[in-house]
């Protein structure tokens, strides 16, 4: 979107998330969740691993990161809302306030067809979006306490360095042994969070590559050491 468009003409991104399978799901009820109601995505047909970043917002998280490096914008221009219908992909706010927005419906074979063929815009037999048929669009600010993952991501990515690698790596491990039935859906950000604190002090501000692969590797293990960690203070605390 924002191709042609002059430098300096950016003020704002708006990321669009559906708010996944548990958007409508009061905080509370989160305690009962199980590996197959994080599963069923409203709008979206992913893998296994993205459908549960949909769930505890990850995957908006991640891409504010991905925005800010991108784009070259501050963390404080890139904002995330929920959009339930998953029409409107993504929104980009500009000098004078006007919004630019990129609409389809929810399928994820438009942005890997563009995403293989840009600059061009092919052309394709499949369903044009039909705003009418679309409905209403609706949006909403994310509830923090139902999202902490998006909380973390804005951490880690305004700490820079390897924080950001060991973020996403943690995330990778914890959602994995969420899948694996080993830790609970509420977990998953307790883990990442554990994991995060325990490498703030060795954060590296300015990394190589080497460097990043080898935060990459450590917060894979630490996964394992925060979460046994938890169960430990779980059980204590029942007993």
């Amino acid at each position: 979107m924002l191709a042609g468009r002059s430098p300096g003409c950016l003020r704002r991104i708006l990321l669009t998330a559906s708010g996944g399978a548990f958007r409508d799901w009061p905080v509370e009820k989160l305690a009962q969740v199980t590996v197959a109601d994080a599963l069923k995505h409203p709008n979206w047909s992913m893998g296994r691993k993205i459908t549960v970043d949909s769930a505890t917002l990850m995957n908006k998280g991640l891409e504010v990161i991905e925005a800010h490096y991108l784009f070259g914008v501050s963390y404080d221009q890139i904002d995330i809302v929920i959009h339930p219908q998953s029409i409107i992909h993504s929104l980009i706010e500009l000098q004078d306030t006007s919004v630019l927005a990129q609409l389809g419906w929810p399928d994820m074979r438009l942005p890997l067809l563009y995403a293989l063929s840009w600059p061009e815009r092919l052309h394709t037999d499949w369903e044009p979006l039909d705003l009418v048929k679309a409905g209403s669009l609706t949006f909403r600010e994310p509830d923090h306490a139902k999202y902490p993952c998006m909380e973390l991501a804005y951490a880690a990515g305004r700490a820079g360095g390897t924080m950001t690698a060991v973020l996403n790596a943690a995330n990778e491990q914890a959602v994995a042994l969420f899948l694996e039935e080993k830790i609970h859906f509420l977990d998953i950000p307790n883990v990442i969070e554990g994991v995060c604190e325990r490498h703030q002090s060795h954060n590296l501000p300015q990394p190589a590559l080497a460097d990043i692969l080898a935060a990459d590797q450590w917060a894979r293990a630490e996964v394992l050491s925060v979460s046994q960690s938890l169960a430990r203070a779980t059980l204590i605390s029942l007993g």
